[in-house]
């Protein structure tokens, strides 16, 4: 059942107006767009300069790091007992904040050199309606991480930013925000979210649907790597092609020996219909409770997907029908929170009027 968080937050914002232009020799502006699945940074002046998975392996007995990112990735389910493979974010927060700092210093490092002249100044995403521990431990790591100053963004602001829609002006805006840990849909207009909601029924959770179809409907067991690539090659939100087919091999749940089933595109469509539909429900509710002023704006502009899972084949194609507006996927659409932040950095003149925050 998706965890909906009401519109109206009860932690007053800390807007922040101290952002000050960068000096030259002082070090490189940074965007951190650090997600449950996938972590983005952007460095000011050069754009998006890393894309790994969220995902850290660790030699149990010495405690030292074996592998970071896609390298990981690659371990996933597939390690000896000696090492354990972890994701350090889920559904959008930090769960672990020592392997969370470790990753993000890693990243950082592979980033901007490991002896650059300054530490740099970083802007990180997290998540709508992420309570003040949340947003802390967020920013302690990043601080840990080593960094001359740190600062927050609201992860639907950033992506609204970094798909170019006009989120400063009085003009109301619509984004849907889905990547692993978390979606999150916001109306949002004069610099800031006026109405928003944010579920865990996103990418990760369509993962699981997608293995929890399998178990029940072939008795197969597959593992997480294998779900997400259905997900990503046959997945679609809606109107399959009816010739479209694969074969896989996983688990039989009875036995317990290996089997090999024949999965068509049309199994995916069945097994992502009900995170889609809590989705899609999600979604009227934040319209409808949206002023009739910036309704019709949304109305004439239509709706914006972005994150990793706007790139669900004809999800666009599925809100657009069922809501009665126009949706579009956003250009690099799993980069736009990154590129959102970073645009945030270069923006002095209007950041004070922005919804930015220190936790």
């Amino acid at each position: 059942m998706a965890d909906e968080k009401p519109g109206s937050a009860s932690e007053p914002r800390q807007p922040i107006g101290i952002f000050r232009k960068s000096i030259p020799g002082q070090g490189r502006d940074v965007a951190i767009d650090m997600g449950s699945s996938t972590t983005l940074v952007y460095v000011r002046g050069k754009g998006i300069v890393l894309q790994e998975p969220s995902v850290i392996a660790i030699d149990k007995a010495s405690g030292d790091v074996v592998a970071f990112g896609k390298e990981a990735a690659q371990m996933l389910e597939r390690v000896p007992d000696t090492i354990e493979v972890i994701r350090p974010l889920r559904r959008g927060t930090v769960a672990d904040f020592d392997t969370t700092e470790r990753m993000l210093k890693h990243f950082l490092f592979k980033a901007i050199g490991k002896r650059p002249l300054a530490k740099p100044r970083v802007i990180t995403t997290v998540s709508y309606g992420s309570s003040q521990v949340e947003k802390r431990a967020v920013l302690q790591a990043v601080q840990q991480a080593g960094t001359r100053e740190a600062y927050l963004i609201e992860e639907p602001l950033a992506a609204a930013m970094g798909a170019h829609l006009p989120v400063d002006e009085a003009t109301g805006s619509m984004v849907i925000n889905i990547g692993g840990g978390r979606a999150e849909i916001a109306v949002l207009a004069l610099g800031g979210v006026v109405n928003a909601t944010s579920t865990s029924e996103a990418g990760d959770a369509w993962d699981e649907a997608i293995k929890d179809y399998l178990r029940r409907e072939y008795l197969l067991e597959v593992g997480g790597p294998t779900a997400e690539k259905l997900k990503k090659q046959w997945g679609f939100a809606c109107d399959p092609p009816p010739g479209a087919k694969t074969e896989i091999t996983g688990i039989h749940t009875v036995t317990g020996l290996p089997k090999k089933v024949e999965i068509t595109a049309q199994d995916i469509t069945k097994a992502l219909s009900h995170p889609l539909w809590t989705l899609i429900h999600m979604a009227s509710r934040v319209f409808e409770r949206t002023s009739p002023q910036l309704a019709s704006d949304i109305i004439e502009n239509g709706i914006v997907m972005t994150g990793g899972g706007a790139m669900l084949k004809n999800l666009d194609k599925l809100l657009s029908q069922e809501l009665a507006l126009p949706v579009r996927v956003a250009d690099r659409p799993i980069e736009c929170a990154a590129r959102g932040a970073g645009k945030a950095l270069t923006q002095t003149a209007s950041l004070s009027q922005l919804a930015l925050y220190r936790a």
